[in-house]
């Protein structure tokens, strides 16, 4: 009888197992994602795949860094990337070419400018007009960084391309390392190079560019309107797990986030990683739901258009899908 007892219980635990791969403890579904470049600005992603939100929707998430909008939302067209995380403008400016699979962008991550203007010398009282007259070292033309860096510029009385010597054909990639070699008076950088430079001494982070410019949908996941509709179950898992770690964020001190995505930055120290998500969650720069509305849609068209990028007005309804969004965060 004991015998028969302890078969029986090995038995259950077998059928236990099976029925748990059955509904859902099987193979997950891959999602392929194209993140622009590795920025601690991304943090609520490298949270969602740290804490498991992903994983916990059955998702296996592959991430692979592109280094640019224009290598991004290629492999994105190609089909090298199912989802993709780059600025909202790359959405227009492929609808503007005549897109018959235009690009959705259903889930926003950031929501300000992610830049910050560093300067070369220390300036106790800093004001933009020190910048007249400088070289400035921006941004790749077109793209979100130097749109919202020379809307900034404007607000504040300066015109880019007459009271600067404006310098913007330096690949993204190399921006730092041209300012640190001696190149420019002024620099536009994202984090954590702007902070690893003041601690260097090479630079001095003087102005927020993401503080001036307003709230924009500075970047967002997006995919082929093709593969939301084959693929709705897919983008509501996914947008569910960063929506889980938007408010994980959201309601962790910086340090707990640094701690968190620390193995995405292994050549920098976690209490620099603190000090730039602190920057960044004190000014608001992590959006803390997956929703991009009409206002922000509205912004980022303001400012396209301010620099001339703008190829034409989209409305909101075309290139936005907030359902998926508001449906998780309904739940």
């Amino acid at each position: 009888m004991r015998f028969f007892k302890i078969a029986l219980s090995i038995g259950l635990c077998f059928v236990l197992v099976a029925a748990l791969v059955a509904c859902g403890g099987g193979k997950k579904e891959t999602v392929r994602i194209a993140e622009v470049t590795r920025s601690i600005f991304y943090a609520p992603q490298y949270v969602a795949i740290e804490k498991g939100f992903f994983e916990e929707e059955g998702l296996d998430v592959k991430l692979t860094t592109t280094w640019g909008g224009d290598k991004t939302m290629t492999t994105l067209l190609a089909g090298g990337a199912d989802v993709a995380l780059v600025g909202s403008e790359t959405s227009i400016y492929v609808y503007a070419q005549g897109s018959n699979d235009p690009i959705i962008n259903f889930a926003q991550l950031t929501q300000t400018d992610g830049t910050f203007l560093v300067s070369r010398d220390k300036l106790e009282n800093f004001s933009w007009e020190d910048l007249k007259g400088s070289t400035f070292l921006g941004q790749r033309k077109g793209g979100m960084p130097q749109m919202a860096g020379e809307f900034v510029l404007k607000k504040h009385g300066i015109d880019p391309q007459n009271d600067l010597n404006l310098i913007q054909n330096v690949d993204f990639a190399n921006i730092p390392s041209a300012f640190a070699s001696g190149t420019g008076d002024f620099v536009q950088l994202f984090e954590p190079q702007a902070s690893i430079f003041e601690a260097e001494g090479i630079g001095h982070i003087v102005a927020s560019f993401g503080e001036e410019s307003g709230l924009i949908p500075y970047t967002t996941f997006m995919a082929k309107e093709s593969y939301i509709k084959e693929n709705p179950e897919t983008v509501e898992k996914f947008t569910r797990a960063l929506y889980k770690a938007q408010q994980w964020v959201d309601s962790h001190s910086a340090k707990e986030v640094a701690e968190v995505i620390l193995p995405y930055f292994e050549d920098t120290e976690v209490e620099l990683v603190e000090t730039v998500v602190d920057r960044y969650k004190s000014q608001g720069s992590f959006a803390t739901d997956p929703v991009l509305d009409t206002a922000e849609w509205e912004n980022l068209q303001n400012i396209m258009d301010e620099a001339g990028e703008l190829p034409e007005y989209v409305e909101h309804k075309t290139l936005v899908n907030t359902t998926i969004a508001e449906d998780v965060m309904g739940e």
